[in-house]
């Protein structure tokens, strides 16, 4: 009878300052079968979700036009899957913006509809 391989992958829990140093066990089907290190119930969730379907605020740049500076800074208003990131960088070259943008605005609506919006993170007039 041949052995299921095991395999671990290792993650630092950002939830709190602690830091746990985090270890995930899994099997070949990549299904968790073990997890050593969290020290609370929050790092145990955290790596779940990191290992098996990780999310990100993604922060970045669009072209703005008539402003005091050429690009303007901007960020999802939510997470968004980490293997979607160059898929919205992809669409965010794509944007121009007219001055004046205020923080909160709406850059793109449902970017990808991912159902976050990319709004702006800073005033320029």
């Amino acid at each position: 009878m041949a052995s299921e391989k095991m395999s671990e992958k290792r993650f630092i829990c950002i939830i709190c300052p602690v830091g746990c140093a985090v270890t995930v066990k899994s099997d070949s089907s990549g299904n968790i079968t073990e997890i050593l290190g969290n020290k609370c119930k929050k790092g145990d969730k955290y790596v779940r979700d990191e290992f098996t379907a990780p999310m990100r605020v993604f922060t970045s740049t669009v072209g703005i036009e008539g402003a005091l500076f050429p690009r303007l800074p901007v960020r999802t208003s939510g997470l968004v899957p980490k293997n979607r990131i160059f898929d919205c960088m992809k669409e965010i070259e794509k944007v121009q913006v007219k001055a004046p943008v205020l923080v909160g605005d709406k850059i793109i609506a449902d970017i990808l509809g991912l159902g976050v919006d990319l709004i702006a993170t800073r005033d320029l007039k």
